[in-house]
């Protein structure tokens, strides 16, 4: 778009700009996260100085332009005069919540071409929050937009000036002349040396392992295993910050209070999840050491009495000394998560899932529907053989194959036997056996008492799943070769028998909570895709069609992830604290990770792997589904298509021919890379794409999106909405099932309520479990929706940004067709007995807990 343009601008022309900025004080939340940190700093962030708007005045913000299309003597593009700022633009239609904007004019001339990229230096001793530069007037070709969205520091901070580039799109191959090296320049500033602790300032993208998550030197209790680097504890990268070694074990990370993160990983927008994240800290340095002192006092017993007492936390509330709830209260964190009224105590919204009935969680229907349609709807699979078989190594763990025998389950076939209802694919199997079988003898060694779980479930010809046997299995006493001790338990509607039903299906959930929070949460979406946003910004220059592409989806993950190795999966942390296995959490999710593989992740392929669906030409999505009325596949797959369609676009605009791709120098080394270091240990399996074809490039960033949005959404936003009740999604069991004859089992015939209570989370986690998912939950006030972009200007090219219109009506039609299903009767699992209709897939969502929406991005 730069040829031929010599003589569009006149001599000792002045190019008129706008420059949109944030200060400090408006946007910096890293340091809310305690009492002192919101109401100690406030406005005194930056200092009355630069509190004035009139402190960018002045000599203060240097711009200078640099040519796109003229080379100086060395090839480069000549660089204009630096510019400052002139004045302030008070009235501005397009300027957003806390920006400001100011006037600029540039000197420049035919002799300097059309402008394509240029250098800030902020010379003040505080950073700001460059948002954006528009050129306006340029004549013959109207505006130039540049959007920078990035921290600027004060220029002593670097080796190389900060640059910034116009909204173009550009394979390396089609760069301009004059900005080729300045593009390759700052990848090079992007992926720095791989020395040194990193520091505030910084903007450097490089990898390690998880090293961080213990603290040995604080004893061997606080130690934890490296994650990452071997074949027995494999694990994606997370971001290098540099700290320093341990004393006691020179390979671990020291911890610290603050993780660095690139500058610009770092919240850098105005939302209240700024405010409900930094929640999470708060939640853990403060809200859970004056809890835990009001329990230590027995201000109340640790135990719910009767479930109308849990019932009660969404009402009367709990109540809570004086001096804890002043402790609580002054925290603007959490104002909007506990609500106290003015009263000494602790409340929290009703869940979703009892809004409608406070006992519908109970039945079979639901404890069944919600594993296709809860917050961990991607793991029940089809039950292709049996008995179900084990993976683990005999040799070392001896016989696992299922107990559960064709007479537990013919009585509930529909007159079917067990191998006609495998051959008409109506068996699905929830197993939750070899993923804390090997652990489970440690993890029953600490207060945790928990069991490996097998449930085989029947579809009805209504099109709804019936549970038909739970089998719960605990190491062999005699050592882990003798295999294992199993019970099989079988629904039932009265009596003793119906409380030792619902406790096993207790047991089953507690199991199913521990994965979704650790693997199908945590490490499926946040942790495997990190490394994608690191090697995207240490090859993909901003101008790269596919970093236009993928940027949008990895807002604030480095960000979120960071947080969580500070507060909720590291040594002591939430995490570990309120889910059933413990200090092993972390630990387990690497054992997971070894059978992860990266083209599974996308949707028909994960349904084709796990034997719910078939390929089938004839049906929508090219897939049949086995079950019919399942509520994540079904919207998942409309999704799905949508943003594969999209990508399909979108590449093809760039790549003209495989040929293209191949030769691209950036994208390679981007693939290769993120392979290779990204998530290395896994690097020479078979499966990862070869990156040599446009449709492997399509489907590899169809799975990142999906990944980071749809995939995200799905088994984040319902956490609270069906998790805010712990008898519905309790996260720990403390007691075995009761065997007949003991005191036990005489109280689950007396008092099934108080004995059930007392196995599965206290009351004290649950406060903490409630807490936590109720931020996790949350949507922000300015959250990015999948379709929607924070700037309508985020590239020049009219083709892409028709083709993503296209992409956002095509999901306003999805939302309005699974609205439509949410209504049909006849689909009995997308609302079930709690009467919730399932919208977790919906693409859009207002504020709060709304249990809807998909964002962009991992946002929280």
């Amino acid at each position: 778009m730069f040829s031929g343009v010599s003589g569009l601008i006149n001599r000792g022309h002045k190019l008129k700009g706008t420059v949109v900025l944030m200060r400090k004080n408006v946007l910096d939340v890293n340091s809310v996260t305690s009492v002192g940190g919101i109401v100690g700093q406030g406005l005194d962030i930056l200092g009355s100085t630069v509190d004035n708007l009139t402190a960018f005045l002045g000599r203060s913000v240097s711009l200078q332009l640099i040519s796109a299309t003229k080379p100086d003597a060395n090839g480069k593009g000549k660089l204009g005069k630096a510019t400052f700022l002139e004045g302030i633009i008070t009235s501005l239609p397009t300027l957003g919540a806390g920006q400001s904007a100011f006037k600029i004019h540039f000197e420049w001339d035919d002799e300097m071409g059309i402008p394509g990229a240029f250098y800030i230096k902020n010379f003040m001793q505080t950073e700001f929050y460059l948002v954006s530069l528009t050129l306006e007037d340029i004549p013959n070709h109207g505006s130039l937009h540049f959007l920078c969205n990035s921290w600027i520091y004060n220029a002593k901070h670097f080796k190389n000036d900060r640059i910034f580039f116009v909204n173009q799109i550009y394979l390396p191959s089609e760069t301009p002349a004059p900005l080729v090296k300045y593009r390759e320049e700052e990848l090079v500033n992007m992926r720095g040396d791989g020395t040194g602790e990193r520091k505030e300032w910084d903007r450097i993208y490089d990898y390690d392992v998880y090293n961080d998550l213990g603290d040995p030197d604080k004893g061997e209790n606080n130690a934890r295993p490296i994650l990452g680097g071997s074949d027995t504890l494999p694990y994606p990268r997370r971001g290098r910050t540099g700290r320093r070694p341990t004393r006691k074990d020179p390979k671990s990370e020291s911890r610290s209070s603050d993780i660095y993160l690139p500058r610009d990983e770092a919240f850098g927008h105005l939302k209240s999840s700024d405010f409900l994240t930094y929640g999470l800290k708060s939640v853990s340095q403060n809200f859970l050491p004056a809890l835990q002192s009001a329990f230590d006092l027995n201000f109340t017993p640790n135990e719910f009495d009767s479930f109308e007492e849990v019932h009660g936390l969404y009402s009367g509330g709990i109540k809570l000394p004086t001096d804890v709830l002043s402790k609580i209260s002054p925290l603007p964190v959490l104002k909007e998560i506990f609500r106290t009224d003015g009263e000494q105590t602790l409340k929290f919204p009703p869940p979703k899932v009892v809004q409608d009935s406070k006992s519908a969680w109970m039945t079979d229907e639901e404890f069944a529907r919600e594993m296709i349609c809860g917050v961990n709807p991607n793991l029940i699979r089809l039950l292709q053989d049996f008995p179900p078989q084990s993976k683990l190594d005999s040799q070392v763990y001896g016989d696992h194959t299922s107990q559960i025998t064709k007479e537990n389950l013919e009585p509930n076939l529909e007159g079917l036997t067990v191998d006609e209802a495998i051959q008409s694919k109506r068996l699905f199997l929830l197993d939750h056996h070899d993923s804390i079988m090997p652990y489970l003898r440690r993890i029953n060694a600490t207060s945790s008492k928990a069991y490996a779980t097998r449930t085989i479930l029947f579809l009805k010809k209504d099109r709804t799943l019936k549970p038909l046997a739970i089998e719960l299995s605990l190491p062999h006493p005699g050592g882990d070769k003798s295999g294992v001790v199993s019970q099989v338990f079988l629904p039932a509607d009265e009596g003793v028998e119906s409380s030792v039903w619902l406790l096993a299906k207790s047991y089953v959930i507690v199991n199913d909570s521990s994965y979704h929070q650790l693997v199908s949460h945590w490490l499926n979406t946040h942790a495997v895709v990190e490394p994608f946003v690191i090697a995207t910004n240490r090859h993909l220059s901003v101008v790269h069609p596919i970093y236009k592409l993928l940027h949008p989806h990895y807002r604030d993950t480095m960000n979120i992830n960071a947080l969580a190795r500070g507060d909720l999966v590291n040594h002591g942390g939430i995490i570990e604290k309120t889910f059933v296995w413990g200090r092993y959490s972390m630990e387990m999710s690497a054992v997971i990770y070894k059978d992860w593989v990266f083209t599974d992740q996308a949707l028909p392929a994960d349904l084709i792997k796990r034997g719910i669906a078939t390929e089938d030409p004839e049906c929508p999505h090219g897939l049949r589904l086995f079950i019919e009325d399942y509520p994540y596949a079904v919207d998942g797959l409309e999704i799905w298509d949508a943003i594969k369609t999209w990508v399909h676009e979108y590449v093809f605009l760039y790549y003209k021919s495989d040929d293209t791709l191949k030769e691209d120098p950036e994208l390679q080394a981007w693939w290769k890379e993120l392979v290779e270091v990204g998530h290395g240990d896994k690097k020479n399996e078979p499966w990862w794409p070869k990156m040599q074809t446009r449709e492997e490039l399509v489907e590899a960033c169809s799975i990142v999106i999906w990944t980071a949005s749809a995939l995200h959404a799905a088994v984040n936003f319902g956490q609270y909405p069906y998790g805010g009740l712990i008898l519905n999604r309790p996260t720990l069991s403390r007691r075995f099932m009761p065997e007949e004859g003991s005191a036990e089992y005489e109280e689950l015939k007396k008092s099934p309520q108080k004995a059930l209570l007392k196995t599965i989370t206290p009351k004290f986690q649950t406060l903490v479990d409630l807490s936590v998912i109720e931020i996790l939950s949350r949507h922000a006030s300015d959250e990015v929706y999948l379709g929607e972009r924070d700037n309508p200007n985020w590239t020049s090219d009219t083709r892409a940004l028709e083709a993503f219109k296209r992409f956002g009506k095509k999901l306003s039609e999805i939302e309005k067709k699974l609205s439509q299903r949410n209504n049909d009767e006849k689909l009995r699992n997308r609302y079930g007995p709690v009467m919730m209709p399932y919208t977790l897939l919906f693409p859009s969502s207002d504020e709060g807990l709304t249990f809807r929406g998909i964002p962009n991005s991992i946002s929280i």
